[in-house]
Formats: C-alpha cells, structure tokens, sequence
C-alpha cells in the first residue's frame, strides 16, 4: 500500500538527514522556490509533504551529490521521469580500477633513458623543467615509475622533431591545471572516508579525465588542419 501520510519540513530534514548530513530547512525551501518540489500546503499554511515529495526531494539531493548536475538538467530528468519516460545516463568513463592502474615499475635514471630513446642530457633537461618528475624508492633513491616512462618516451618524440624540454614544460603545466579542475569536482566527495563515496570520486575522476583528454585532442586537431590548409 502507497504510503499517504504527510510530513513537515521538519520530518523531511529527519528523515533525509543520515543520507544528506547537509540538508537545511533553506534548502528544502530553495527547491521549492526553484519548481523543484511543490508541496501542499495546510489549511493553517504549513507545508505538507507527500512520500512522493520525499522521493522527489531525494532524488534531486543524489544527482547533486554523485553526479554535480544542475538543477535546470535534474528538473528535465525529473518531468521526462514523471511522463514515464526513461533517461539513459551519460556516457561513462573506463572503470577507475583501469584508468589509474599502472604496472609497478622502478628504473634509473639509465634505464629511463635506454627504454625511451633519451640521451642524459635529454633527461637531465626535462627534470630540470618538471616535466618528468622522479620519486624515491624505500632507500631514497631516485626512481621512475611507469607513466614516468609514458612521458620520457612521448618527449622524445617531440625532441625529435625540434621542441625543447623548455617547451613541454608548457605541456606540463596545461596538464596540471586539467588536474586541478578535476580534482575541484570531486573535493566533497573526497572530504568523506567512505568506500563507496571515493569509489564515486574515482569514477567521477576516470570518466572526467578521459573527456578532458578527448575535448583536448579534438580542439588540437582542429587548429592543426586549420594550418595545413591556410
């Protein structure tokens, strides 16, 4: 049987608030304020809500929190919802646990150079210029890990054809502000230590970093065939 009783604003903050710690009396007001809920109102003026609010409300606090959707993109989803229709999800990323997996590797500066073509001049430049960054191993040696490698070998190509390790330096830095903004989307999912909230984080961050990767490509793309045929 459908639930039909009527809640208070306050009732609804008590029983969203395990889920939604951040929940207000203002924000249940702004949504309504927004068109987001429409609840009844009493014959003294108070606010009734419905379960179906509640499920409204709820719904609306989810895509916020796992999907940073807008309210005007979650109204859409909402009335497409109420009409019977079924709104596919965006399109997702590769899984995070491949994305960010990387085989464990931990080479010298020599073996650097031998896997990537590099001389150690070339090497000593693009450290020197934060394009390649080294870590340390458990005795505070110098080593380079696997995307260390992806990097040395992608500068070689680019020494090759004239750059300079100066110069993707810029490369460096672009890719370090895309980080930045990434990382700004996901900054309150990450402030929590549950499993399935980072889960969410690296999801969002895989996905994210992907479409960056391809809006990048495609913009490059375009302004390079703009040159060949000025």
């Amino acid at each position: 049987m459908a639930d039909s009783r009527v809640r208070t604003i306050g009732e609804v903050i008590n029983s969203l608030r395990s889920e939604f710690p951040e929940i207000t009396v203002s924000k249940v007001r702004f949504l309504e304020t927004k068109g987001m809920v429409s609840p009844r109102r009493s014959k003294s003026g108070y606010r009734e809500f419905t379960s179906e609010d509640v499920s409204r409300i709820r719904y609306i606090l989810q895509q916020q929190r796992d999907h940073f959707l807008p309210l005007k993109v979650i109204k859409s989803k909402l009335n497409a919802w109420e009409r019977g229709e079924i709104m596919a999800d965006a399109p997702s990323g590769p899984p995070p646990d491949t994305y960010f997996a990387t085989t464990p590797t931990e080479m010298n500066r020599e073996e650097l150079c031998r896997a990537a073509g590099l001389t150690v001049r070339d090497l000593e430049l693009l450290v020197e210029n934060r394009v390649i960054q080294p870590g340390t191993d458990a005795a505070s040696a110098e080593v380079f890990g696997s995307d260390d490698l992806v990097v040395a070998q992608s500068a070689a190509r680019l020494m090759r054809n004239g750059l300079e390790a100066r110069h993707l330096r810029t490369l460096r830095l672009g890719a370090e502000r895309s980080s930045e903004l990434l990382h700004q989307l996901t900054v309150p999912l990450l402030r929590h230590a549950n499993p399935d909230t980072r889960r969410r984080a690296a999801e969002v961050l895989a996905d994210c970093a992907q479409a960056t990767g391809e809006l990048q490509q495609a913009i490059l793309r375009s302004t390079l065939a703009g040159y060949l045929e000025a």
